[in-house]
């Protein structure tokens, strides 16, 4: 068995999307749709879903004191507080734009506060910001809100503020809690302070904690990540994302900190994940798909056993919306039939926003052919399984049956006449297995450095 998961391994780990939209971002049209095209398919979409389903919204809080060197995400260090009010000032401009322009007030299913650290801002102006959003908006009954918090700034303040303006889940970024690879990786946090946050957050009243790590970061060893699950085993978060290390230094210069030979290969890094997936059921956490796992009373796993879990911007989410609103510098919006992502720097998305137009650096307009490859991707992703559609099937080549057919000698699926369905093997090749539906990709393979992380 091992020499066979070798082998795939071997073969499956390239560079690979992790599909939290369709197309990826590097395939959307070369030319963004305009602020009219953008607000019409925005429209369209809210006429048929705000009274059914409510709308989501994510809202992007970029600024970091320090700057962790191992980070993909879209971020601003500095520690200059002063730069807190003036954003939340522009956010709200942006939300009153696309406010005016919907027929009825919106219903917020889903709210999710990311980062760059959201909890860089202070409990004041969090608070300041989420009245600013929902005094022009209905909270939906069933409403799911989140923020990210840094376990090193997140006071209990910050937490209670935002439990009492709705929020029920927080996320904390572990990452690893081995002293040389914090030390590496720039991220510095003792486990008293996780410890703390994640027992403030239960005491107030928080439904689910979630942890982030990270396997494949420099240094990691077996050792080191088996003593990083037993810690977080004491605190036993409700849900964990296991994330694999995406080290893009050619997109991220941070990561020039240190060099490919500080990280481990290709069969270490899968034995660090191996050592992690057993540790984790072993603690009674569900593989949910793609890197997250869970606790059976949490949402995101009952999400799973009733087949309503979704994939957006936001990763894997328990409100399958059809609206999803960007706010902020870098954010994207999913509207269903469209999506837009924001300019990516601070001082370009507040002059945009102090003009009155939207932020506009691409997007891209679904096609009928992109719509039915989406929903085949997110079927794939969110449920491990694809009920056959001629529409589905007239759209794949001769050598994408062929892909699917070695698939199914590798046991990572089962195909038949009706149905496409992916094994517990094929769970760690989700990512490949969906390569084989995206026509963006196998039309136009990129030529120049890597755009995406491996799969493995």
């Amino acid at each position: 068995m091992e020499i066979v998961m070798a082998s795939l391994i071997e073969k499956y780990n390239v560079p690979a999307p992790r599909y939290t939209s369709y197309p990826t971002v590097p395939y959307w049209n070369k030319e963004a749709p305009s602020a009219s095209q953008w607000m019409e398919v925005v429209n369209r979409t809210f006429a048929e879903s705000n009274a059914s389903k409510g709308i989501s919204m994510y809202i992007h809080l970029p600024f970091c004191e320090v700057l962790c060197t191992y980070c993909g995400c879209n971020t601003r260090i500095t520690k200059n507080h002063g730069v807190e009010q003036g954003y939340i000032q522009s956010l709200l401009q942006e939300w009153e734009m696309y406010v005016n322009q919907f027929p009825e007030k919106p219903v917020i299913r889903e709210l999710h506060l990311g980062g760059g650290t959201p909890t860089f801002f202070s409990a004041q102006n969090l608070r300041l910001l989420l009245e600013g959003i929902f005094k022009n908006a209905s909270i939906h009954p069933e409403r799911e809100f989140s923020f990210e918090g840094h376990p090193n700034n997140t006071t209990a303040e910050h937490l209670q503020e935002l439990y009492d303006l709705g929020f029920r889940r927080v996320s904390f970024g572990i990452q690893d809690f081995d002293p040389l690879v914090q030390l590496t990786i720039n991220r510095i946090q003792p486990y008293e302070n996780v410890k703390f946050v994640t027992e403030a957050a239960r005491r107030i009243g928080y439904d689910s904690v979630n942890f982030d790590l990270i396997y494949g970061l420099p240094y990691q060893t077996q050792k080191s990540i088996a003593a990083t699950i037993d810690q977080v085993a004491i605190l036993k978060p409700d849900r964990i994302a296991f994330y694999s290390y995406a080290h893009v230094p050619w997109v991220k210069p941070g990561q020039r900190s240190y060099t490919e030979k500080n990280l481990p290969d290709n069969s270490e890094k899968r034995a660090l994940y191996e050592l992690g997936l057993q540790k984790l059921n072993a603690l009674g956490y569900t593989d949910i798909g793609m890197d997250h796992f869970a606790l059976p009373h949490d949402s995101l796993y009952q999400a799973m056993q009733t087949q309503t879990l979704h994939r957006n911007f936001m990763g894997y989410t328990t409100c399958h919306t059809d609206l999803l609103i960007g706010l902020g510098v870098s954010s994207i919006s999913d509207a269903k039939y469209g999506y837009l992502q924001n300019q990516k720097k601070v001082e370009d998305y507040k002059a945009t926003i102090a003009a009155g137009t939207l932020s506009i650096t691409k997007g891209h307009l679904l096609s009928a052919e992109d719509l039915i490859i989406k929903e085949a991707i997110l079927a794939i992703t969110c449920h491990g399984k694809l009920t056959w559609t001629n529409e589905v099937t007239s759209l794949l080549e001769e050598n994408d049956f062929n892909q699917l057919a070695e698939m199914e000698a590798e046991g990572l699926i089962i195909n038949t006449a009706q149905t496409l369905q992916i094994t517990a093997l094929g769970k760690a090749f989700i990512r490949n297995i969906a390569m084989v539906f995206d026509r963006k990709l196998q039309d136009q393979q990129p030529s120049a450095s890597p755009i995406f992380s491996k799969a493995i």
